[in-house]
């Protein structure tokens, strides 16, 4: 539903920031409010009004023939990888002071783009929750950031590199989950299958077992934390589901030389409730191409993606950022058009991926995702309307964090 709009009170308020423009999508519905003004103080929506003029005395901030829209949530981003073509490698060159740098660096380029919450789902050394706690004491120097800390694998399984082996059994994962809630992560993340990052490991082959990862969700939830189960191989992806993870990343159904989607499978994830993130975004860019392996598999994914879609599992973007030279942390705005064009989605279903359901896919849908009273006041705006087109979501006219413009 629609947050309810009215006609502008008589106040008079200078503490009050009052927003303007040509049209709304409030992260949820599919009409947009007409000639909206989302009236905004100490970094909270206070409300959203149409068709009216602001109250008097407040700070008028008016965008013109602009698209309003909630800022940006990207539930999957690596901040301590670099984009390169050798992510892995230059982390490893890099100390920790030397990391934080780029994962600093790297939280501007996304709220640059209007991407105002991200998940991290892997650092090394629980770097994203120091870089968490800088920027909440300055939301305008990047995103909101919800930490997994090192990602759990196994013995040298997919990125092991980043500090997160775990060898030992079901005890041995059920003490790496407590680790990370003592931590103060906000989200566990388990790797179960192996990955195209990693040397030596293999997307389509699972890595724990089914028990191993039920200890790792049900310690989480003990802790009243969620889970992400990084899963592309069918095996892995059952293995997942029948752990009772929360989310599963990518969800791909790869094989060795393709993908296949097993339907079996499907209506299980179906039954179990569980959203899936698809790491569709790609930013073009001259030289910057996918690795071979994607390409080579890509129609055979998509036509996976399709079933998943066509079964009514809730999809989900995010851009996996860092891993490559075509994920920049600004990467996550193209996502929502190649979805709708790969998948046959409407812009408001596209739209909802990273707006709304992205915020509850990652815990924070109370503050995070939608324009309406009592929502933290991260906002984008855009030139065009993604509702009518999802790739104007990269025409960045303006960009709020906390009630302060920061682009």
């Amino acid at each position: 539903m629609r947050p309810a709009v009215s006609a502008a009170p008589a106040r008079f308020n200078v503490r009050m920031l009052a927003i303007r423009a040509e049209r709304l999508f409030d992260g949820v519905d599919a009409a947009p409010v007409t000639r909206p003004v989302v009236l905004v103080e100490e970094g909270r929506v206070t409300e959203v009004l149409s068709e009216a003029e602001p109250p008097n005395g407040a700070r008028v901030v008016d965008l013109g023939d602009a698209t309003l829209l909630p800022g940006l949530v990207d539930p999957h981003v690596h901040l301590v990888f670099d984009a390169s073509t050798d992510p892995v490698g230059h982390l490893a060159a890099m100390d920790d002071d030397a990391a934080l740098a780029v994962m600093r660096a790297n939280a501007r380029l996304a709220l640059s783009a209007g991407i105002t919450t991200v998940r991290d789902l892997g650092d090394r050394d629980y770097l994203a929750l120091r870089l968490r706690a800088e920027l909440a004491a300055d939301p305008t120097a990047g995103p909101r950031v919800l930490a997994a800390g090192p990602p759990l694998t196994t013995g040298r399984g997919h990125c092991w590199f980043l500090g997160g082996e775990v060898v030992g059994g079901v005890e041995a994962v059920r003490a790496a989950v407590r680790e990370r809630a003592e931590r103060g992560v906000d989200v566990i993340k388990l790797m179960a299958t192996g990955g195209e990052l990693t040397p030596g490991s293999s997307s389509h082959v699972p890595q724990f077992t089914v028990e191993e990862l039920r200890a790792a969700v049900e310690e989480a939830h003990r802790h009243g934390l969620p889970t992400a189960a990084h899963a592309h191989g069918a095996a892995g992806i059952a293995n997942a589901v029948a752990a009772g993870v929360d989310n599963i990343e990518h969800g791909t159904f790869l094989t060795a030389d393709g993908a296949e989607a097993d339907p079996v499978i499907i209506r299980a994830i179906v039954d179990a409730g569980i959203p899936v993130g698809i790491s569709v975004p790609q930013k073009p860019s001259p030289g910057a191409l996918p690795s071979p392996g994607i390409v080579k598999r890509l129609p055979f994914i998509i036509a996976v993606f399709r079933e998943l879609r066509a079964a009514g599992i809730p999809l989900v973007c995010g851009s996996d950022a860092g891993i490559g030279p075509v994920k920049p942390f600004d990467a996550l705005p193209y996502g929502p058009a190649m979805m709708a064009s790969m998948l046959g989605m409407a812009p408001v279903e596209v739209l909802r991926s990273v707006t709304s359901l992205a915020a509850e896919v990652c815990r924070v849908g109370d503050r995070k995702g939608r324009v309406a009273a009592g929502f933290d006041a991260d906002l984008l705006a855009v030139a065009g309307d993604p509702l009518q087109d999802p790739a104007a979501l990269t025409a960045v006219r303006a960009v709020f964090r906390a009630g302060v413009r920061v682009r």
